[in-house]
């Protein structure tokens, strides 16, 4: 093999292509990482260089992308009782993933979960803990939270917010919810009822004419500040900054040079629809490629059939059926990726 304008030229005439494997989780079945090392594996197999690069939007799953839990900190759950919860440490660089410490999984599901009393409290003893190990650029994943407390819990739960100061603290979420419509929006799916939405609500607003008179942010008029029950706001009362969740974790992990030193991008996640362009990876991911002139292809679980159709996506559950699909995920992704690359012979 020998390089030639970019690319290695094998001597069986078949061009030796870089590819880049930029995915997102496949809820349910696989992880950002698995499904990247899926179609790393596929290319290796065909003699094509892979770079893994798994992906997340600023939710549940953020942290395994920047790197995994490398501590756990024992914190009170959305309910009150404790929870091992994992965080990321490295260079003074915090990452935490609220949905460790405060999210709805934690109680069990909607049906457990008791959405007037679930706080933020461990969400803000994670931040207390990075602050104290000597952090000072802090990342809150938001994404999968029990809570509609405004963030209160956690603000409470920190020393003093003054700790704050000249601490980088980024806030990645993927919506653009209103602080006081966090409850309406979201409420229901974490187990409110009507008259309990309204409660929220109003508590809510309450909290934000508080934020304003201490912090003097009026958290009521950002974009996204209802993110995780309010959490996103109580945080931007404080210094936090917000920031699409893709586009941090892009940034984190250089996706645009990955991009760029790629021949070929290989993108997906579990289900294709309009929300894959809201925020979401597929949709970032394309908008990247198109910007730096490579090719892109896209591997799905499942999705809707008229984007399947426009963006010529692959789907295992057409492709290979719906038990294989779930049951056989990392296979069928392999499959996928080898169908992609015998088109460049």
């Amino acid at each position: 093999m020998w390089a030639h304008g970019g690319h290695h030229i094998r001597t069986d005439n078949v061009l030796d292509v870089r590819v880049l494997a930029a995915v997102d989780k496949f809820r349910g079945t696989a992880t950002a990482r698995e499904v990247a090392k899926a179609i790393g594996s596929a290319c290796w197999d065909l003699g094509h260089d892979c770079d893994e690069a798994p992906l997340g939007d600023g939710g549940e799953g953020t942290l395994e992308v920047l790197g995994g839990a490398n501590r756990t900190t024992r914190v009170d759950g959305p309910l009150g009782g404790p929870v091992e919860a994992g965080w990321r440490m490295q260079n003074r660089t915090a990452v935490i993933e609220m949905a460790q410490a405060s999210g709805l999984l934690l109680t069990g599901g909607a049906e457990g979960n008791d959405p007037v009393n679930a706080s933020t409290r461990g969400t803000g003893q994670l931040i207390a803990a990075a602050l104290s190990a000597g952090a000072r650029k802090i990342i809150v994943c938001l994404g999968g939270s029990a809570t509609t407390d405004g963030g209160l819990g956690a603000l409470q739960a920190l020393p003093s917010t003054t700790r704050l100061r000249g601490v980088e603290l980024l806030v990645a979420c993927d919506v653009t919810t209103r602080f006081t419509d966090a409850a309406r929006v979201f409420g229901p799916q974490k187990g409110a009822s009507a008259i309990e939405v309204e409660l929220l609500t109003n508590r809510l607003d309450a909290l934000g004419e508080r934020y304003l008179d201490e912090f003097g942010v009026d958290v009521r008029s950002i974009a996204g500040a209802g993110a995780a029950g309010g959490l996103a706001g109580a945080l931007a009362a404080v210094g936090g900054r917000l920031v699409p969740g893709f586009d941090l974790v892009a940034d984190e992990i250089d996706l645009h040079d990955r991009i760029d030193a790629a021949d070929l991008v290989i993108t997906g996640e579990g289900y294709l629809d309009e929300q894959s362009f809201e925020g979401k990876v597929v949709g970032g991911v394309l908008t990247l490629t198109k910007m730096a002139h490579r090719q892109a292809h896209v591997i799905v679980g499942n999705g809707d059939h008229e984007l399947v159709e426009r963006l010529g996506a692959i789907t295992l559950v057409d492709e290979y059926g719906e038990q294989d699909a779930f049951a056989r995920t990392m296979w069928c992704v392999e499959q996928a990726t080898r169908s992609i690359l015998s088109t460049l012979r």
